[in-house]
């Protein structure tokens, strides 16, 4: 899914002072100052990284976990939930759909739901779920989790009866891979949802009654409506969202399935969120309501640890006067928290890479081009000291990024080379590789290609001698390590004239501009900081990020043997190695430290924080104070 940044998100801190209280000590009336239980919780969003997108089906530009799984999955369930613990696996216990029965050879699937009912009284049937497919079949490009060919494009028929959901497939996949990757990009939808302008009368839309694919016109009038409410504009993607102000009253973001329905929200990224009396599901909220709050900095957020303001927060390396030596045990905490808070390390399923566009027509065309080269991916690779970044910077809380599938939380998955170093930081390997392809390496200045053509020793296809090896970055300010380490990274390159320009903005501003554009467009290099978190496909495959026609695919990189390799991983239901040991070697992104996603600081007398989701899902229904 997810974006991360972790990743990683933004807002201005605008709150009253008695606003923060929540989560500390309050004294009851009557008591004469005897102290009572609190009732209420309150959780520090990552500083610039607010959610800002309701709908429960989000194009890549909002596909972060602060919009899906801090925020979204709080009100609207998934058919199925991932993440046991900390490890990334199916959760049956906390998930709408019981575990998938397959026949026909592996091509029919069919899904059971549980009994689970709707903040409208209205149960959560087999026929939400065929809205989302309808909905899925019409407006594809519109989901973060598309790839063209996958599903819902290999999807033949979908039938709802009760409580029973059959998926037809065009053949028969790797099973893990179609309840991981497929069946786990899906939310069920209300019926209340199925109209085209405001006051309908639930199911007028004609999308939720539809048989599969047959309905895509009115599904695309429904959906047009639906993210027009939340604030998104397809025909528009890159206007402002006016809904914000909107969210706590509109009445369609009422009918909730999840543990929490929204009372309060504030465009600034303020979220307060009730208990949902209906709620069907195993664990049910016993404070009385919630809050999220938003902050600009780290340093911000931190002084309200100091002060006692949170129930749970995050701590910024650059706060601890000592790291760990175990990246997934806790070190020594700050002195100032240490008598008020529990410190915990989050290491979410993911990887830590940052996307060259190589579609950019930046300078002329050139910029694309200049990416499409793999040594300068290798020498801009062999630049990045990975292992210096985690005890330097992170203070032992990361782990380096090798390849396309995570090493951490321990998982079946990474290959011995994942958890190795294809490139080892080298800058004589770096200045050897431009060398020899016909640069002539200014050290602390700009690299020149003197040898233009296609040809051994040269620059490159569509590199004229006289061009230039210099990038604009745009990067997620806002959380000093993560600046320390982008500043550190230019640096390092700067030392065989690799010439980059860095500029901050907020993390939905990164995001927001990193969109794949097959046909050209002005970005370089995006740096949102997070990585990647794999959901909505839970699987790594690959296809969500790196297969041509991915929405995630910000860069557009496209390579056939990768393609090919995904394809048999998909089809099969062989190991990962090979395709992850090919694309390890081939860089489609600059890998770089996984560093933990949070350090969260939670008060000591709130139980259930831990253990945290691999997958960033915070569930305060599981919250109780001591």
């Amino acid at each position: 899914m997810a974006i991360k940044g972790h990743l990683k998100r933004i807002v201005t801190l605008a709150m009253a002072a008695g606003a923060l209280l929540a989560g500390l000590a309050v004294v009851a009336p009557g008591t004469s100052g005897a102290a009572s239980k609190p009732t209420t919780a309150t959780w520090a969003e990552l500083p610039q990284s607010t959610p800002n997108f309701i709908l429960p089906y989000y194009p890549a530009q909002l596909c972060s976990v602060n919009n899906v799984e801090q925020f979204q999955f709080l009100m609207y369930r998934p058919l199925f939930w991932f993440g046991v613990g900390t490890s990334p696996n199916l959760n049956t216990s906390l998930s709408i759909g019981q575990t998938p029965a397959f026949s026909n050879g592996g091509t029919t699937v069919t899904v059971n739901l549980k009994n689970y009912k709707w903040a409208n009284g209205e149960s959560v049937t087999a026929q939400d779920v065929l809205f989302f497919m309808n909905i899925y079949h019409a407006q594809p490009a519109n989901f973060c989790g598309y790839v063209k060919g996958d599903f819902p494009d290999n999807v033949t028929n979908v039938t709802a009866s009760g409580n029973t959901v059959t998926f037809t497939f065009n053949k028969a996949y790797n099973q893990h891979w179609i309840i991981y990757n497929e069946l786990g990009q899906i939310t069920p939808m209300p019926i209340a949802w199925d109209i085209a302008s405001a006051g309908a009368a639930p199911g007028t839309g004609g999308c939720s009654s539809a048989a599969y694919g047959t309905g895509d016109a009115a599904c695309a009038k429904v959906y047009t409506f639906l993210a027009n409410s939340a604030g998104y504009n397809p025909n528009n993607p890159s206007a402002a969202n006016n809904s914000l102000n909107t969210y706590a009253s509109n009445p369609l973001w009422q009918i909730v399935d999840g543990p929490w329905k929204l009372s309060a929200f504030n465009p600034d990224g303020q979220a307060t969120f009730v208990p949902n009396p209906t709620y069907s599901g195993p664990v049910k909220p016993t404070l009385k309501s919630f809050t999220e709050l938003p902050y600009t900095s780290t340093s911000a957020e931190f002084n309200a640890l100091v002060g006692g303001n949170l129930s749970v927060g995050y701590v910024d390396e650059s706060d601890l006067s000592s790291g760990t030596t175990n990246p997934y045990k806790s070190g020594a905490n700050n002195p100032r928290l240490a008598g008020t808070y529990d410190l915990n390390p989050l290491y979410t399923f993911s990887i830590n890479y940052f996307p060259e566009n190589f579609s950019s027509n930046a300078n002329g065309g050139v910029t694309g081009k200049l990416f499409s080269q793999l040594y300068i991916r290798q020498a801009i690779q062999d630049l990045v000291n990975q292992p210096l970044y985690v005890k330097k910077i992170w203070k032992g809380y990361a782990l380096p990024t090798y390849g396309p599938v995570p090493v951490v939380p321990p998982n079946p998955y990474a290959s011995t080379l994942e958890k190795s170093n294809p490139y080892p930081y080298s800058p004589a390997k770096a200045k050897a590789l431009l060398v020899a392809n016909g640069w002539k390496v200014v050290p602390n200045g700009t690299d020149t290609c003197i040898k233009a053509g296609t040809g051994k020793g040269d620059c490159g296809a569509g590199i004229p001698a006289g061009t230039p090896l210099k990038f604009q970055e745009q990067y997620s300010s806002g959380i000093a390590t993560q600046t320390e380490e982008f500043t550190a990274m230019k640096a390092s390159w700067a030392t065989e004239g690799i010439n980059v320009t860095l500029s901050g903005a907020s993390f939905n501003t990164v995001i927001g501009n990193a969109i794949a554009c097959p046909n050209g467009c002005s970005w370089q290099i995006q740096e949102w900081g997070g990585g990647w978190t794999f959901a909505p496909d839970y699987y790594p495959s690959g296809e969500e990020l790196f297969q041509l026609g991915s929405e995630a695919n910000y860069g557009d990189y496209n390579d056939a043997k990768n393609n090919a390799l995904i394809t048999q991983t998909i089809d099969t239901n062989q190991s990962l190695t090979k395709w992850e040991n090919y694309l390890a070697t081939q860089l489609p992104v600059i890998f770089q430290p996984d560093q933990a996603y949070a350090l969260t600081e939670y008060n000591k007398d709130l139980t259930g924080v831990t253990p945290q989701n691999p997958f960033t899902g915070i569930s305060p229904e599981d919250w109780r104070w001591k």
